[in-house]
């Protein structure tokens, strides 16, 4: 399994893009109320689910790099996402578009979401298949991809 970008990578790219649609093509900036709560609200959920996952990782002595698996973690957050950083990056440019209030930074979150789900994760799951074959498709059934 080779990536051509880390998932932190393709994240910092999405972010600086994000910035540069606000600041250059913002077409239609926005404010109401609650937009501050909003960012709060998704910023803590993205750490949560970060945190949560790394932690977990921790707690079984297992390294987040799949092509060095060794065991395959599906307690704690796991239990309701398979990919629980990658969601917390996700909920993280959620609460940047927020707080940039520009509509056109809002077209690089899908643009990350289906980076990660057809390259990243999907090269991902190949090598976890393969190193734990039916315990990981019976875990993919009944554990959602995202969240």
């Amino acid at each position: 399994m080779r990536f051509r970008l880390t998932p932190p990578l393709v994240f910092l790219i999405t972010l600086a893009a994000m910035y540069l649609l606000a600041q250059y093509l913002p077409l239609w900036r926005f404010s109401f109320p609650g937009k501050i709560l909003l960012e709060w609200v998704f910023s803590v959920l993205a750490v949560g689910f970060g945190l949560a996952g790394i932690m977990a990782f921790a707690r079984a002595k297992k390294a987040i790099n799949p092509r060095k698996t060794t065991r395959l973690v599906t307690s704690g957050v796991y239990r309701i996402s398979r990919n629980p950083i990658y969601l917390g990056l996700l909920l993280l440019l959620v609460a940047v578009f927020f707080n940039l209030s520009a509509i056109s930074s809002l077209i690089m979150i899908p643009v990350f979401a289906i980076y990660m789900n057809y390259v990243q994760i999907a090269a991902e799951e190949k090598v976890l298949r393969h190193a734990f074959g039916q315990q990981y498709q019976e875990y993919c059934q009944h554990v959602r991809r995202w969240c």
